[in-house]
């Protein structure tokens, strides 16, 4: 592998644990539009492939119910974007030592700008990131690698000077279709039968600590 100058980080999953206050907003619009809410554990796994995925591994639901639950659940999420979300345990330490380094990192994710926006500012990282790239920042999101190109073009390196760190399938081909170092983080929201192992990483990670001893030796 050649030298990074750039790490580029998905958001929930692999950066931030989201998922208490997504599954939060889940359940408060379940409850208001009449229906039961749903277990942690069992929605857990769909939080990386969006609002939508969430509702449709709760219940099924004809496209009126579905639109009216997702807008009740995104207008929540919008005014509650971090009341729970909180760093991955050693993600900080990961985020100090490519910084002590000298090296960017940004964040690419395919959540929309009006909720990146907000949550990146909550948690302080808007002035420490070299980029910031969200669904709907290009005119593809992720597994096209658009996102990837936009976030290279706005911190000034080229793809192949980055890697890319995300804990869904989506993300590791985004990162190949790139050619980016494409690094998946299982310490996510994997579904209990995925297997990261046939995505294609380059890598795989199980805990933030595992990619900081790993990043070390490549600094």
């Amino acid at each position: 592998m050649k030298k990074f100058s750039c790490v580029l980080f998905d958001l929930d999953g692999t950066l931030v644990d989201t998922a208490p206050d997504l599954i939060a907003c889940l359940n408060f619009a379940l409850e208001k539009h009449g229906f039961s809410t749903v277990a942690a554990e069992f929605v857990k796994p769909h939080v990386s492939f969006g609002a939508s995925a969430m509702i449709n591994a709760s219940f099924k639901l004809n496209d009126e119910k579905h639109a009216q639950i997702l807008a009740t659940m995104l207008e929540a999420y919008e005014t509650n974007i971090a009341r729970h979300s909180r760093f991955f345990d050693g993600i900080l330490d990961v985020l100090d030592f490519i910084e002590s380094q000298n090296l960017l990192w940004g964040i690419v994710t395919n959540k929309r700008e009006r909720f990146t926006t907000p949550l990146v500012t909550a948690l302080a990282l808007e002035t420490r990131a070299a980029c910031i790239i969200s669904g709907d920042t290009t005119a593809h999101s992720k597994p096209h690698p658009a996102p990837l190109f936009e976030a290279c073009k706005r911190a000034n390196v080229s793809a192949m000077e980055c890697i890319y760190i995300g804990d869904a399938k989506h993300d590791i081909a985004a990162g190949k279709n790139a050619d980016m170092y494409a690094i998946a983080a299982t310490y996510g929201y994997l579904p209990a039968n995925d297997k990261p192992e046939n995505w294609g990483a380059d890598l795989l990670i199980s805990s933030p600590q595992e990619l900081l001893a790993w990043l070390k030796n490549y600094a």
